[in-house]
């Protein structure tokens, strides 16, 4: 697709999905691609990205917080994406950078969902934090325009993020946790079709970077239109 940088230019690109599906993986395999194709590509992460952001990070993801409360979980989360929008989201999209960033607001709606927050709940606290304009701070909402859902079985995905060293504190939960967290991503991807798309992240990590490719050609191709991204 030779107009593919002005296709994605100023496009915010979330990677989300179960623990283990492999998003930081494909996130860097899909970034290198997409500047190998003239794509003016930074990649985020979050929580983290920035120096507030990785302390925060830090401390929700440490196994020595195990007495953390879900509603301390999500005011961390949310503080830390609140620096990330305002110190490198909104620079980078404004200057018609793509972006392409691990983990957004959806993955909070998964994570602290499972652990009893109403998702309804989790959004007005996210609108707070990345959403629409204030009297001292008038930027726009900072929503993705695409959020693909790497998704694999939570038995699977447990299995993979366990290798190569320790778990860290939310990989270390049960078992039936994932399977809701995963259940989540799945609903709200069923929720937004014209905003997520679903890719399978089972099998080696090149086929799922050419599942992964062939969904963000089709949001490039689809343009304005609110069709239908289909699962691949």
């Amino acid at each position: 697709m030779k107009d593919l940088p002005q296709r994605l230019s100023g496009k915010f690109i979330v990677l989300d999905g179960p623990d283990g599906a492999g998003k930081s993986t494909q996130l860097s395999m899909l970034a290198e691609f997409l500047r190998g194709q003239s794509v003016d590509v930074i990649v985020a992460r979050d929580p983290g990205g920035t120096a507030v952001g990785d302390r925060i990070r830090a401390i929700l993801l440490d196994r020595v917080h195990e007495e953390m409360s879900v509603r301390c979980e999500l005011m961390l989360y949310m503080a830390s994406r609140a620096q990330l929008a305002d110190q490198v989201l909104r620079p980078a999209l404004a200057a018609g950078r793509c972006v392409l960033c691990d983990r957004y607001v959806s993955a909070t709606i998964a994570y602290q969902g499972a652990g009893g927050i109403d998702a309804a709940m989790i959004r007005q606290v996210a609108e707070v934090a990345v959403g629409g304009s204030t009297a001292s701070s008038p930027q726009s909402g900072l929503w993705p325009d695409l959020t693909i859902i790497l998704d694999i079985p939570s038995e699977e995905g447990l299995s993979r993020s366990g290798k190569g060293g320790g778990k860290d504190r939310m990989e270390s939960k049960a078992l039936e946790f994932h399977r809701k967290v995963r259940e989540s991503f799945l609903h709200q991807a069923s929720e937004s079709p014209e905003k997520f798309a679903v890719v399978d992240a089972s099998g080696d990590v090149e086929q799922v970077q050419r599942r992964l490719r062939r969904v963000l050609m089709a949001f490039c191709r689809r343009g304005a239109e609110n069709a239908e991204i289909k699962k691949e």
